[in-house]
């Protein structure tokens, strides 16, 4: 997770127009999933075999990190570093929004399934990007205020003919692969008076469709259900985090979870555990592995006072595929207190590790250490730093847990530690060459100010409060948190890193100025591939980490690169457009460069590339990020400090600390007349709901927003007489 949710939120359909059908729908569209099983499908025709056996058909990507194994690795070999320079685009398909596109696409025998934005679905056809149909579900946008990360999707399933996507109100729904045509539809939330979402991509095996959900940071209890592929009954459902002690456990893993969690009320918060990204089937050994989140909240002391483990979060828990039964489990980050998740991408390989072969599990979690696991018992092999760590020193291999370092602990002031909430390393995806022992992962370096929320210092204790984020961490301050301990800040980095898993080296790094940068594939042709927050499209020597090629895309990235061939031609794809957990950071300071998303627009694209491909994109246009002159209010120093209070608290995981939105989300310092004399009508009454902005009238009161309107009017006035001052001073520059 990361900070994101409060104000995106769009149309004014209402919030459970789309929910209350649901049940009623459940009966009548799984009769319609027998009549579509008896119909004759010959699109998106994958199973189990073809998925095990993808490397005999290098040309499809038939499954999320395209095998089972998720290594994201390509045998491809057409594109290589001799005939890289000669790769251009060859077509793209614009997508229709300026919102984040963070979806790995599916290609299978000539067709490309994927999703977009508000959980839309596609089909186009690989070679030429014709569409042959698209599904929107009809996600009531009110929901995108439940959303932590953006209103984002990572792709679909496809299996015997069928598409299964998950929608961002909790749906996992069933498509036709060859017409679009919804086959059955289900309800996947147990509570939806909780704030849970569905944002990651199923994953689909032995009949069964797997998939988890988000909403941590609003207090949920996470978990994970397979149901029937055919039909979309139920299979069996395992929950992540101990619910309420008064009821009975839902299994022996729960009760021995609960023996972790100290308190007398933290079900009541929710406790977390969400599993909104990696799920992994392995079947070699018939196991469904979970990458397990966050707790809610994200500090241990309000989450479980007085300590424990808090299992099963920032855990790898192995399970039966068949029965969800549970098998071994792996905390990397014990009593997590830094929203170290654990759901970042799981790769498996067959490898010889100290000469013993070996099943083994890889992931590059969040907290900054590489785990390598037998995955026949969840044994710890390896825990190599991969990236800046300052919370612990290092994992002892005895016991398979970190060392804290007590010196960095916030509970009793604040301090700067790395990683922060986005992480060493989020859900963009790495890629592993298992031959090599390398795996290329997309590296942050972005410490957070974690301090205690004054709530809890100022009354000794902390309450859930519905309808917000509950992190427990101080936000409403964090912009002067900021300024108290600049000088102590660790610089901002991103990187592309060939890490050697194994012993812990770093091959070669590539250092980017921005840390949000887009996930990974690498090929047998020696590249690999990664789309950048500057816009760029790159293809780097996988031996040396030198750029081979790149296109000027325009648009910052996010999503995953994938390969594909057909016909014998070798193609590269990659979706444009950034947001999802980071809007908060907003626009960086100087010296630092925009993002393209910035600069140009978030234009949100699907590209396709082939060597000799001479289609070119539209040219950009430059944003105009000239703020208007204010009129400011007559307002007290102290009200307007209240109002910074309630912009970072409600407003700034949408647009952006102190009011400087990143270029995805409206930037409010440059709100027109017309917006101004409105501000209430839209944060309180609703007045743009349908254009992205939904009522917090249930949050805030007019004073309130009063404030907050004060606040960003000043810091439009303070930034506008800034950037007065640094034209007329570039002027005189030129003048001399």
């Amino acid at each position: 997770m990361t900070f994101r949710g409060f104000l995106m939120v769009l149309t004014s359909v209402g919030l459970m127009a789309g929910i209350a059908g649901c049940s009623q729908e459940q009966t009548t569209t799984q009769d319609a999933a027998q009549a579509a099983a008896s119909e004759e499908l010959s699109v998106g025709m994958i199973d189990d075999q073809r998925i095990i056996d993808a490397d005999d058909e290098p040309g499809n990507w038939l499954a999320y990190g395209r095998t089972y194994e998720e290594q994201r690795f390509s045998p491809l070999q057409q594109i290589n570093k001799t005939s890289v320079k000669d790769l251009g685009l060859a077509w793209y398909k614009d997508m229709g929004t300026n919102r984040a596109l963070e979806a790995t696409p599916i290609v299978v025998d000539g067709m490309m399934f994927f999703t977009s934005t508000w959980s839309r679905v596609y089909a186009v056809d690989a070679v030429t990007g014709e569409e042959k149909w698209s599904y929107d579900p009809q996600v009531p946008r009110e929901w995108g205020r439940r959303a932590c990360c953006d209103v984002v999707n990572r792709g679909v399933a496809v299996y015997k003919g069928h598409v299964y996507f998950g929608s961002l109100d909790g749906r996992l729904i069933s498509l036709n692969a060859q017409t679009g045509e919804k086959v059955w539809e289900v309800d996947t939330i147990i509570d939806r008076d909780r704030f849970y979402t569905v944002t990651g991509a199923p994953r689909v095996a032995n009949d069964k469709v797997f998939i988890g959900n988000g909403g941590a940071e609003f207090g949920v209890r996470g978990y994970v259900t397979a149901y029937d592929a055919q039909t979309g009954d139920e299979v069996w459902r395992f929950f992540t985090v101990p619910g309420d002690p008064a009821q009975p456990a839902e299994s022996d893993a729960q009760v021995m979870a609960a023996e972790t969690w100290k308190g007398t009320n933290y079900w009541e918060y929710g406790g977390g555990g969400t599993v909104w990204n990696s799920i992994v089937y392995d079947p070699d050994l018939n196991s469904v592995y979970l990458g397990v989140g966050n707790g809610s909240p994200w500090t241990r002391e309000l989450r479980s006072p007085g300590g424990g483990d808090n299992l099963f979060l920032s855990s790898i828990v192995a399970l039966d595929a068949d029965s969800g039964e549970y098998k071994w489990h792996y905390q990397t980050t014990p009593g997590d207190n830094w929203d170290y998740t654990a759901v970042q991408d799981i790769a498996l390989a067959d490898m010889t590790i100290d000469g013993v072969d070996r099943k083994v599990l890889l992931q590059a979690p969040k907290n900054g250490f590489f785990y390598v696991l037998d995955r026949t018992d969840g044994s710890l092999l390896r825990a190599n730093q991969f990236a800046a760590v300052t919370w612990a020193s290092h994992v002892d291999m005895e016991t398979g847990r970190p060392v804290e370092v007590a010196a960095n602990s916030f509970d009793e002031q604040a301090q700067w530690v790395l990683p922060g909430p986005l992480g060493a390393h989020n859900w963009q995806a790495m890629s592993v060459d298992v031959e090599a022992g390398i795996a290329y992962i997309p590296v942050q370096e972005n410490a957070l100010i974690y301090a205690m929320s004054d709530e809890y210092y100022e009354t000794g204790l902390y309450k859930r409060h519905p309808g917000r984020m509950n992190l427990g961490l101080e936000f409403g301050r964090i912009a002067q948190l900021f300024i108290d301990n600049i000088a102590e800040q660790p610089k901002v980095k991103g990187y592309l890193k060939a890490f050697n898993f194994l012993t812990g080296e770093e091959k070669w790094a590539v250092e980017f100025p921005h840390f949000w940068n887009g996930g990974v594939l690498a090929t047998e042709g020696g590249l690999v591939f990664q789309g950048n927050v500057l816009g760029m499209f790159a293809a780097y020597d996988a031996s040396t980490g030198e750029v081979l090629w790149d296109f000027n895309t325009y648009v910052s990235m996010l999503a995953p690169p994938i390969t594909y061939q057909i016909d014998g031609v070798q193609y590269v794809s990659i979706l444009t457009g950034t947001g999802g957990g980071d809007l908060f950071s907003g626009a960086p300071l100087d010296p630092v460069p925009n993002p393209a998303s910035l600069t140009y627009s978030n234009t949100g694209r699907l590209l396709v590339f082939k060597l000799g491909g001479d289609e070119s994109l539209p040219s950009p246009t430059l944003r105009d990020m000239t703020i208007p002159e204010q009129q400011l209010v007559a307002m007290s120093d102290e009200k307007i400090a209240e109002g910074e209070i309630l912009y970072h608290d409600f407003c700034a995981p949408c647009h952006g600390l102190i009011a400087r939105s990143g270029g995805v989300i409206a930037d409010l310092r440059m709100m027109g007349s017309g917006s101004h004399e409105n501000f209430n009508a839209i944060v309180l009454e609703g007045a743009l709901t349908a254009n992205g902005m939904a009522s917090f009238a249930d949050s805030l009161t007019a004073d309130e927003t009063a404030v907050i309107h004060a606040y960003v009017k000043a810091r439009a006035h303070e930034d506008r007489q800034v950037a007065i001052g640094q034209a007329e001073a570039a002027r005189l520059t030129w003048l001399k």
